[in-house]
């Protein structure tokens, strides 16, 4: 996400100190009622419908949770940005938004098990980069430069001299930009559908997002001239997979979230979920 989780996402800003100075704020809050943020715009993983309902495979599932574990979840829409620090900051309990485990936010915040793993993948407008570099492959990186360095440098490549869009804040933007930097322009945007729009307009050649955005965004009739280009990229790079965030000091909340989601995963309501929003299986 976006991707991104999108998605698939990185580390926040101005959240290490306000999680230092929020530690303890929900310690041994007997839980009855559970503020939970998501984007409200990644589809399919969430979205608000014209009515204000957020919907898709997160919604669906966080339901599906609350109802295994007795809780009552309230869903609210929140930049992405903001998020984890809202939530040290006591504005909401636990974050649904196609969160990437990362070393970096595994500081600032702690995570479920995931409920799910994704890829990443390069789209393109122009018909020139659409035939010279069709989607067709699955690239599984390790997240070792050493390792990696042979696909990456197939990938600067295609992108070099090139301009393309990146949601901030996502585990996706720092790997564009750490490996495509020096070769192509980068140009940020602060909601995945911005880089949707500039793409069909020319402004820039390629966008790069989770693979399961662009599917449900190449549906869109607006987007008829967008297609995914190069391989799928996925493995070890991107981490566990998509989890729950809560706060460091909700472990007891974070425990019983765990449980729904062992179990969900076991009877597999996950999978059924995410091949109704996805049309795959990407549970872990």
């Amino acid at each position: 996400m976006h991707a991104i989780t999108r998605s698939t996402r990185t580390l926040f800003t101005c959240c290490a100190l306000s999680g230092m100075l929020f530690t303890g704020l929900a310690a041994a809050k007997d839980w009855t009622t559970v503020r939970v943020a998501t984007e409200g715009a990644y589809e399919p993983w969430n979205s608000t419908l014209p009515n204000g309902e957020i919907s898709g495979f997160e919604p669906e599932l966080l339901k599906d949770l609350c109802a295994r574990i007795q809780l009552e979840c309230k869903l609210q829409a929140q930049d992405w940005d903001g998020m984890i620090a809202g939530m040290n900051a006591g504005k909401f309990d636990m974050l649904m938004d196609a969160i990437v485990i990362t070393p970096e936010r595994q500081a600032i915040v702690d995570f479920s098990q995931p409920y799910a793993a994704t890829q990443g993948v390069f789209v393109s407008a122009t018909p020139a980069l659409i035939s010279a570099t069709p989607s067709t492959q699955t690239l599984r990186l390790s997240g070792d430069q050493v390792q990696d360095q042979a696909a990456i440098d197939k990938l600067k490549a295609l992108v070099k001299g090139k301009t393309i869009g990146i949601q901030s804040g996502t585990a996706y933007t720092d790997f564009v930009e750490k490996n495509f930097k020096s070769v192509a322009t980068i140009r940020t945007y602060k909601k995945s559908g911005e880089h949707m729009m500039d793409l069909n307009a020319g402004r820039i050649d390629f966008a790069f997002d989770d693979v399961t955005f662009f599917s449900s965004a190449l549906q869109n009739p607006e987007n008829q001239a967008v297609r995914m280009v190069g391989p799928k990229i996925g493995g070890p790079i991107w981490g566990p997979g998509e989890a729950l965030a809560f706060r460091k000091a909700d472990g007891d909340l974070k425990a019983r979230f765990n449980q729904a989601l062992s179990a969900a995963l076991a009877d597999g309501t996950v999978k059924k979920l995410s091949e109704k929003w996805f049309k795959a299986d990407i549970a872990p």
